[in-house]
């Protein structure tokens, strides 16, 4: 199991797991990344940091291959108020720099 589903079952009852599905272009994508997303931003709001973080940022590659931020701009995340948001925006910001 890769480390995002491993992740990602934190949002999960016990027992339950999520599939990684492939997308029309061949690539693979775990489910679940979104909703484990909004509640690492929830939890580093709280306080929460490390492995919040270290999770977060995991995160980034999944979130750009679904489009999360072709709908919601990396800097939109970055502008806003919500210091979870900022640091996803932030931590998305970098993730294309180094991949242009």
């Amino acid at each position: 199991m890769s480390d995002l589903a491993n992740i990602n079952k934190k949002i999960l009852a016990d027992g339950e797991s999520l599939p990684e599905v492939k997308l029309k272009d061949g690539s693979a994508v775990q489910t679940g990344t979104v909703a484990t997303m909004l509640h690492n931003v929830s939890r580093y709001n709280e306080g929460a940091r490390g492995d919040i973080e270290k999770e977060l940022e995991l995160s980034i590659p999944t979130l750009m291959k679904v489009g999360l931020f072709d709908l919601f701009p990396a800097e939109e995340w970055v502008a806003g108020t919500n210091a979870g948001r900022r640091f996803v925006g932030t931590k998305a910001l970098e993730f294309l720099d180094q991949n242009r």
